[in-house]
C-alpha cells in the first residue's frame, strides 16, 4: 500500500503507529476493501496519508460513522482513528456504546497524553502531575479525577468477541501484531476490536529526545499496563476459520510471527 510522507511534528509517535498500521493492513491483503475514518485534532493529518477510502468525520463522531458504514457494507473492514479528546471525552459516549453493542469496526487510539493540536492542554489521559497548559501546577487528580483507562473500561464493558489491547510505539512489531489481530477480529465478524497506541509528543511535552523517550517507555506504561487486555480466539482458531479470500497463507505467516515473539 502507497503512502507519503506524513504531516505530523518531528517526534510524533501518530507516525510510527499509522506505519504500523499500513504494514498490517498489507500484511492481510485487505487494501482494496478498507474504509479508513479519521478524527478532529491531530489524527485528521492522516486523512490523505493511505491510498484506501477515507472519511474525515466531526470530533469525537468517528467511531459511529464507521458503524454506520460497516452496518450499511459489512463485507468493509472499517477503521476508526483518533486521538484522547476523540475517544475519550467528547466521543466517549460512542467508545461505549460501540463497545457495548460489539460493533464489528476496529478502533486505534492514539494517547500522548494530553490535547495536542490546541497546544497541549490537559486530556483525560493526562497523568498525576503532569503539567501542560491547562494544569501549569501538574494534574491534581483531587480537582480532575484520574486518567482514564480506556482499555480497561472497553474491556470490562465488551461481550465476548471482542478485542481489546494497548500497545506502544516504542514497540512497533509487537504494536502491528496487535493491530493485524484486532483487523483479523474484524475480519471473522467476532466483535469489536480496541486498540490504545501510547504515542509521544515532544512539541508539547517540551522534550528532547531522550526525555521523550523516557517518558514514553517508563512514565507512561506504569499506569497505562501495556498488552492484550481481552482476546477472544487464539490464533490458530482463527487460521481454522480463514478462508482462501482472507490470504490464510499470510494469516498463517503473521501467526508464526506471534508465536516468536
Amino acid at each position: 500500500m502507497e503512502t507519503k510522507p506524513h504531516k505530523f511534528c518531528p517526534g510524533c509517535g501518530h507516525g510510527i503507529a499509522l506505519r504500523a498500521l499500513g504494514q498490517a493492513i498489507d500484511e492481510l491483503g485487505i487494501q482494496d476493501r478498507t474504509v479508513f475514518g479519521c478524527d478532529i485534532g491531530c489524527s485528521l493529518l492522516a486523512w490523505d496519508f493511505f491510498n484506501v477510502d477515507t472519511v474525515q468525520t466531526h470530533h469525537g463522531r468517528t467511531t459511529p460513522v464507521m458503524t454506520g458504514i460497516k452496518r450499511a457494507n459489512p463485507d468493509l473492514i472499517c477503521i476508526a482513528y483518533m486521538g484522547d479528546g476523540g475517544g475519550y471525552a467528547i466521543g466517549s459516549q460512542h467508545l461505549v456504546n460501540a463497545a457495548g453493542r460489539n460493533e464489528k469496526i476496529t478502533v486505534i487510539l492514539a494517547n500522548n497524553t494530553q490535547y495536542a493540536m490546541t497546544g497541549g492542554q490537559m486530556a483525560p489521559t493526562t497523568l498525576p502531575g503532569q503539567k501542560t497548559e491547562t494544569t501549569p501546577y501538574g494534574r491534581d487528580v483531587e480537582w480532575t479525577g484520574l486518567p482514564a483507562q480506556g482499555p480497561e473500561m472497553v474491556a470490562a464493558i465488551a461481550p465476548e468477541g471482542a478485542y481489546v489491547a494497548r500497545g506502544t510505539v516504542s514497540k512497533v512489531r509487537q504494536l502491528q501484531k496487535m493491530y493485524v489481530r484486532a483487523l483479523l477480529n474484524q475480519i471473522e465478524g467476532r466483535g469489536f476490536s480496541f486498540v490504545e497506541t501510547l504515542a509521544t509528543c515532544p512539541t508539547n511535552w517540551r522534550t528532547n529526545a531522550e526525555k521523550t523517550w523516557a517518558f514514553l517507555e517508563k512514565q507512561m506504561p506504569e499506569y497505562f499496563r501495556v498488552g492484550e487486555l481481552k482476546v477472544p480466539v487464539t490464533t490458530e482458531e482463527t487460521l481454522k476459520s480463514a478462508d482462501s479470500r482472507r490470504r490464510p497463507e499470510v494469516l498463517r505467516k503473521a501467526s508464526r510471527r506471534g508465536e516468536e515473539e
